[in-house]
């Protein structure tokens, strides 16, 4: 891959409420890896770079790829559709979109989303499909061709499951096709895909079947994700159907399904039991704001799991989220706990430099890919996002001179607040394109 150059104001988060500005900086990509991060004027100077064509201008910014560790594809048609809570949404409008998520539907589907995943400036994802191997299949090769930095597995479920197997062969099928995925899909494209055993949640999951997906993901060194305590009708559900157990969280616990690559979506509702038995395993918390405030179910206190030292990226929770936008969810990160501090002393409200670091470096950490994304270090993959800030500015028509104004905590305020899928010029993952705005502008 030939040498490339990127000019732009280099902003990162290096930990969580930090940042890390270089105005009129320079980054340079060869094989798919920064090769050098810096000011322009001395990078540029460089003798190695000195055919080096460069993109972009001091107007521009650029940024870690954005990381979204929690949502669902096949959801993404049924986005802002509104009902009264979690268990009545998902009867209503999800799991009936699901049962015709076939291989057809996902083909049409899957590129389509991710293109919208890039077109947001996200360039990782978790993602969950639906009970059905083809598809899921058909999801993974969009996966492949779009570049995208991926994660994902088929929904695994066997109570109240809406597939046509008979009951008796759910649990063995579903085992024998999450096991086919991962084999075929775990570790291709050079890395950027890997897998994810999805046992929904426990009030769909019988014991059995958590141990056995667990015991899978063991197996083959991959992902397991899933929800937990996000409805309070769902807490008594699970509560019903597992009454030895000491709470929702001890399900999983007893069933091996907690540990450092088991991704925990919402969290919500936890027992300060709960919360030690998640860091006592290293488990990852996806925090959904956006889902959370759509479908009602509360407001984590996401203070309190920062305190006991979890490891807590965001996710778009698409479709219980009602957009991709990880600058919404950012947003929403914010005001949740603005709106805790309203009723609540001693709430500690996020910075905009600490809701991006839980959706670059914090969210690349959660994933255990820190090393490799989630900033922009010399020796990392090159995914990152070019960012037009000046479409942010509350004018209708924006000059850019305005943003030489304005420093980086100015800038990634505005991007948390106005920022969005118009913003966002081109996105690069291992240094190729996976999406460009259909007319950039001159920066």
């Amino acid at each position: 891959m030939q040498i490339r150059g990127y000019r732009g104001f280099l902003i990162d988060t290096p930990g969580s409420g930090k940042l890390r500005a270089i105005r009129n900086g320079a980054l340079v990509v060869d094989d798919g890896r920064i090769l050098a991060a810096g000011s322009y004027d001395e990078v540029s100077t460089r003798e190695e770079f000195a055919n080096v064509q460069w993109k972009y201008s001091s107007e521009s910014i650029i940024l870690p790829g954005l990381i979204d560790i929690h949502s669902h594809l096949p959801q993404y048609p049924a986005a802002a559709r509104r009902e009264a809570g979690l268990l009545p949404w998902l009867e209503r409008h999800i799991f009936p979109l699901e049962r015709e998520f076939n291989a057809s539907v996902a083909r049409t589907l899957a590129p389509r989303f991710f293109e919208a995943l890039a077109k947001n400036g996200t360039t990782c994802a978790v993602l969950y499909t639906t009970i059905y191997e083809e598809s899921c299949d058909e999801a993974f090769q969009a996966a492949e061709a779009s570049g995208m930095r991926i994660t994902m597995g088929k929904v695994m479920m066997d109570d109240g499951t809406y597939g046509n197997l008979p009951k008796d062969k759910v649990l063995e099928t579903s085992l024998a096709q999450s096991e086919r995925l991962c084999r075929k899909w775990h570790g291709r494209n050079d890395g950027l895909l890997t897998y994810a055993f999805s046992p929904r949640f426990a009030a769909a999951c019988s014991r059995e079947m958590m141990t056995e997906a667990a015991a899978l993901a063991k197996k083959f060194d991959a992902y397991i994700q899933t929800h937990l305590s996000e409805n309070h009708d769902e807490i008594v559900c699970v509560r019903q159907r597992f009454p030895e157990c000491a709470s929702y969280t001890d399900v999983y616990a007893s069933c091996d399904l907690l540990g450092d690559r088991s991704i925990l979506g919402q969290c919500i509702h936890l027992a300060d039991a709960e919360i030690a038995l998640l860091v006592e395993s290293k488990s990852v918390v996806a925090h959904c704001p956006t889902s959370n405030f759509f479908l009602g179910s509360g407001i984590m206190a996401l203070d309190r799991l920062q305190n006991a030292g979890l490891r807590i990226g965001l996710g778009s929770d698409v479709a219980g989220g009602p957009e991709l936008n990880m600058w919404q969810v950012m947003r929403s990160t914010i005001e949740a706990q603005q709106a805790r501090s309203f009723y609540q002393n001693d709430v500690r409200v996020p910075s905009p430099a600490d809701a991006l670091y839980m959706a670059t470096l914090g969210g690349a950490g959660a994933l255990g890919i820190a090393a490799v994304t989630g900033s922009l270090d010399v020796a990392k993959d090159a995914d990152f996002v070019v960012i037009d800030a000046a479409r942010c500015l509350p004018t209708s028509t924006p000059s850019r001179n305005m943003l030489s104004d304005l420093n980086a905590q100015d800038i990634v305020s505005l991007l948390v607040y106005r920022g969005g899928p118009h913003v966002v010029v081109e996105t690069f993952v291992r240094g190729r394109a996976v999406y460009q705005a259909p007319a950039p502008p001159l920066l």
